[in-house]
């Protein structure tokens, strides 16, 4: 079952390990999870990180897949 929780970006910075500045960035670049505007308050589906974090997995160091997307989000 797909999770459609919504969270603030304080929350889903810290469950990515980041710093909710970082998001804030990627927002304005068009990188990063997908993310929801409801009025002026920005929202995260859980769904959508788990699927951000899954699509950045590597095997190995030198696994050049996704290195593209990971160019993208360099803040």
């Amino acid at each position: 079952m797909e999770d459609h929780r919504l969270i603030p970006t304080w929350e889903a910075a810290r469950l990515l390990g980041l710093a909710p500045k970082t998001l804030a960035i990627w927002r304005t670049r068009g990188a990063g999870p997908s993310f929801v505007k409801l009025g002026a308050a920005v929202r995260y589906a859980c769904a959508d990180l788990a699927e951000f974090i899954a699509e950045r997995k590597h095997a190995r160091t030198d696994d050049k897949s996704g290195s593209a997307a990971a160019s993208q989000i360099q803040p």
